[in-house]
């Protein structure tokens, strides 16, 4: 049978796995094996005995975890420093976004014949992307929580305070006003997570079908609005929070924040782009990091920060685990192109295939 290797993530601060426990023991009672790399899965609180329990092997480097694996289960996409390790014919699953990766890293997986399968882009006949969308509803979830705390009047890590503005308000004070660009899973989840709170949330896309399930979920609690250039100007200027939701999986999203339209916001205002994973999808947007999250720039407080839903890693593990686990299956034991029949949804996810590219059309 198949073998599969989960290596310990190596950017900062990452704390999520490429496969819980649970994951594993599917896997092994599967008939396959699985190599951990020690420690691989401590920072989403599993330990290497729950995964030993679970019928996994521990190695003790990356090296090993890679060096043993037909197959590699990952988060992120690898870095530079973990192209040397793949072994000719592999196989990875990940969220890759090679649209806006560097260069090398496709350069590599060419050089070593890899087959690479980016989860964001595994895609259901309905359209529905099913591992990108757990990971989609966790960061939205998390908006109102790291907006919060980005509009109080003390902030550590930049030097401009926010409005002080509680984002639910109180009797007789108006709640914070936040705007959603997007509302496609993340945004309507941002949009759940605010209003549940007390904010008032006003959601703009150019998809007046997604405006109309916004419309109809919430009860008319949600201002929506087409996202027309008229409209964005409007809503943004009014924003004490401003996330940027846009998706367009195996592309660069489209830029639908300006500059000018970040500096009609107020100072100590907050901007968050959810989209900085796929360029950005606000201007003056650039990428944070979870170790300096937030940067002030045009008098705005911007956070945007590609691997967001780390903070919260082991459910977050646990949500890409599940939705992920019928394709690594599918893949462990059948093989591919062959797991397409049983698992179609994978066919669309395969951004290079031994060494040659697929899916050009989304790249």
């Amino acid at each position: 049978m198949t073998t599969l290797g989960i290596p310990k993530e190596v950017r900062d601060l990452e704390k999520r796995v490429g496969l819980t426990p649970a994951g594993v023991l599917a896997l092994t009672e599967a008939g396959h094996t699985v190599y951990v790399q020690a420690d691989a899965g401590v920072g989403a609180g599993f330990s290497d005995q729950s995964y030993q329990q679970a019928g996994a092997h521990i190695v003790y480097s990356a090296g090993e975890a890679y060096g043993r694996a037909d197959i590699i289960a990952k988060i992120t996409r690898p870095t530079a420093d973990e192209y040397r390790l793949f072994r000719a014919g592999q196989t990875i699953f990940s969220f890759l976004h090679l649209s806006v990766a560097s260069p090398d890293l496709l350069q590599a997986l060419k050089a070593y014949d890899i087959t690479a399968v980016a989860y964001e882009m595994i895609e259901e006949a309905d359209g529905t992307r099913p591992v990108l969308r757990p990971a989609s509803e966790v960061a939205g979830r998390m908006a109102p929580i790291i907006a919060g705390q980005l509009l109080s009047s003390y902030q550590a890590c930049v030097e401009q305070d926010g409005l002080g503005i509680l984002l639910n308000g109180l009797a007789g004070v108006p709640p914070a006003t936040v705007v959603i660009v997007g509302g496609g899973v993340l945004g309507r989840n941002a949009a759940r997570a605010c209003t549940g709170l007390g904010a008032e949330v006003t959601v703009l896309d150019h998809d007046v079908n997604a405006l109309r399930v916004i419309d109809n979920r919430f009860d008319g609690r949600v201002t929506t609005m087409f996202a027309n250039e008229y409209n964005l100007k409007r809503a943004v200027a009014f924003a004490d929070v401003l996330i940027g939701a846009i998706a367009v999986p195996g592309q660069r999203v489209p830029v639908m924040i300006t500059r000018d339209m970040v500096r009609s916001m107020r100072r100590g205002s907050v901007v968050m782009d959810f989209s900085i994973d796929q360029g950005g999808c606000i201007e003056t947007s650039r990428p944070t990091t979870l170790r300096d999250p937030a940067v002030m720039i045009e008098g705005v407080i911007h956070y945007a920060v590609p691997n967001v839903t780390s903070v919260y890693s082991r459910t977050t593990s646990h949500a890409i685990t599940n939705c992920a686990l019928p394709h690594l299956l599918a893949a462990a034991t059948y093989g591919l192109p062959a797991a397409y029949d049983y698992v179609p949804a994978l066919a669309k996810g395969i951004n290079v295939y031994r060494g040659q590219m697929a899916n050009t059309s989304k790249q």
